[in-house]
């Protein structure tokens, strides 16, 4: 996926994350600040911020907060939402995952949530972000999960579908494997489960496509279907996901 691909796809849809409420309301919202030993000195770094709500949720614990994102429409949009919440301990900066334009040992923590699914290179990311942590630093890492084989290959496709900017989620074993190449000790993990509602998430599409997405993840696959559990609620159609919670450290 190209850069050009998703600064379109996430420019277009860039007010959409504002209020969507795995985005912005998510479990692991609250777990990030429930299980980091957060100090008022800190300076962190939000990589992919979308709509800066990971970033915010940081502001009031540390010092500052630098969030970057890809995309120009999302980081307008966040830098908005910051000034209606009077948060002013956030900047704001264009850079991409892989190439993190910053100085080395820079700082005391790295964050990315729901976001590396997107990226051309979850090695480039993690390697980046190693660099510009200080000696005892933590990167924390949170992402959608799919299962190994071909269970994680059909619902990949199910959100590539749905999302072209979509590259591929990892699984648990995937992300802990990665984590270790890239030099990072595992300090903490956690999967957390969500139902999503196939209205809201499908909402950017028309009603053919909606359909076609509505067939794929009623058509899932045994392996697939075991993740997705798509059900009736309320009359409503909803799936489940898995995210994975994931706080590596580098060592001193």
């Amino acid at each position: 996926m190209s850069d050009s691909s998703v600064q379109a796809q996430f420019g277009a849809n860039a007010a959409f994350y504002v209020t969507h409420e795995t985005h912005a309301k998510g479990a692991s919202l609250v777990r990030l600040v429930e299980v980091l030993p957060l100090r008022p000195e800190w300076e962190a770094l939000d990589v992919a911020t979308g709509a800066g709500h990971t970033a915010f949720a940081l502001a009031p614990h540390i010092r500052r907060v630098l969030a970057t994102d890809l995309t120009p429409e999302m980081l307008a949009e966040a830098r908005q939402l910051g000034v209606e919440r009077g948060i002013s301990n956030v900047d704001f900066e264009l850079a991409r995952a892989e190439e993190l334009p910053f100085d080395d040992s820079r700082f005391d923590l790295v964050t990315c949530r729901i976001a590396p699914h997107h990226f051309d290179s979850i090695p480039a990311f993690l390697e980046r972000s190693r660099a510009v942590l200080k000696p005892g630093g933590s990167l924390v890492v949170i992402d959608n999960l799919v299962p190994d084989g071909s269970g994680g290959d059909y619902v990949n496709a199910f959100e590539k579908l749905r999302d072209p900017s979509h590259a591929a989620c990892l699984s648990d074993r995937q992300w802990r494997e990665a984590l270790d190449v890239a030099g990072f000790e595992l300090r903490h993990r956690e999967i957390l489960g969500k139902r999503m509602k196939f209205g809201a998430w499908a909402s950017r599409h028309d009603e053919r496509m909606q359909g076609f997405l509505k067939s794929m993840l009623m058509a899932a696959t045994t392996e697939a279907r075991g993740l997705l559990q798509p059900r009736t609620e309320g009359g409503e159609l909803t799936f489940g996901l898995h995210e994975g919670f994931y706080r590596a450290q580098v060592g001193v």
